[in-house]
C-alpha cells in the first residue's frame, strides 16, 4: 500500500533537502566543528532547535548527508553501468559521471575528506562499504579494458578519483562552471585509467 504524499509531507522533505544542502555548504566551508544546529538552522530560516524534527542531532545530519551521497553515486553508477552499450562506453561514462558529481559536489567533497572522522562507528561502516561498492563498478569497468590484477586496478580507479575529487581543493567556483573544465578532467581521468597499460 503506498501513501499519500500531503503538502505536510512534501514540505517536510524539502525542508530536509535544504538543511542537508546548508549542512554541506557550511561544514565544506568552516568544518564540522565550527558549525552548530543554530549555523545550519539559520541557513534555511528556522530555529536550530527545529532541525531535530528533521535529524537526530549534528552528527546524524552529518551521517544522513554523506551516506546519502555515498548511496546516490553507487545508484548512479549502477545505472551507466546498466546503460552502457559496449566496454569502452561503460568507462567513458562512468567517469562523466563521476566528473559531473565532482564540479557539483564541491562542498560535500571537503565534507568527506575532512569531516568523515566524526560520523558514528555505524555511519562510518556504512559510507566504507557503499565506497567498495561504488569503486567495485569502476574496477569491473576498467578490468575489461586493461589487463591486471584486481589490486592493480584498484590502484588505477582510487588514484583516479584522487584526480577528480581534487577539483574543491584546486580550482575555483569559476573554473568548476566553465565549460571546457568537464571535458578536460574527463579526458584525463581516462588518461590516467589507461596509463601505461599493455
Amino acid at each position: 500500500m503506498t501513501t499519500a504524499v500531503t503538502p505536510r509531507n512534501r514540505a517536510k522533505a524539502e525542508r530536509t533537502d535544504a538543511i542537508l544542502v546548508a549542512a554541506a555548504e557550511l561544514f565544506g566551508a568552516r568544518g564540522y566543528s565550527c558549525v552548530s544546529l543554530e549555523d545550519i538552522g539559520a541557513a534555511v530560516g528556522v530555529s536550530g532547535p527545529a532541525v531535530y524534527r528533521h535529524f537526530a542531532g549534528k552528527q546524524a545530519l552529518l551521517g544522513a548527508l554523506l551516506i546519502g551521497v555515498s548511496e546516490d553515486l553507487v545508484a548512479g553508477g549502477t545505472a551507466v553501468v546498466r546503460d552502457a552499450t559496449d566496454e569502452r562506453t561503460r568507462m567513458a561514462m562512468l567517469v562523466d559521471f563521476h566528473v559531473d558529481f565532482a564540479l557539483r559536489n564541491a562542498a560535500v567533497i571537503r565534507v568527506q575528506d575532512r569531516d568523515l572522522s566524526h560520523l558514528s562507528e555505524e555511519s562510518q561502516s556504512d559510507v566504507r562499504r557503499l565506497q567498495r561498492a561504488y569503486i567495485g563498478l569502476w574496477i569491473d569497468a576498467l578490468g575489461s579494458l586493461v589487463a591486471g590484477e584486481r589490486d592493480q586496478l584498484r590502484l588505477r580507479v582510487q588514484a583516479c578519483f584522487g584526480l577528480l575529487n581534487s577539483t574543491p581543493h584546486s580550482t575555483s567556483a569559476a573554473l568548476r562552471e566553465h565549460a571546457d573544465t568537464a571535458r578536460v578532467l574527463a579526458s584525463m581521468a581516462l588518461a590516467a585509467l589507461t596509463a601505461g597499460a599493455d
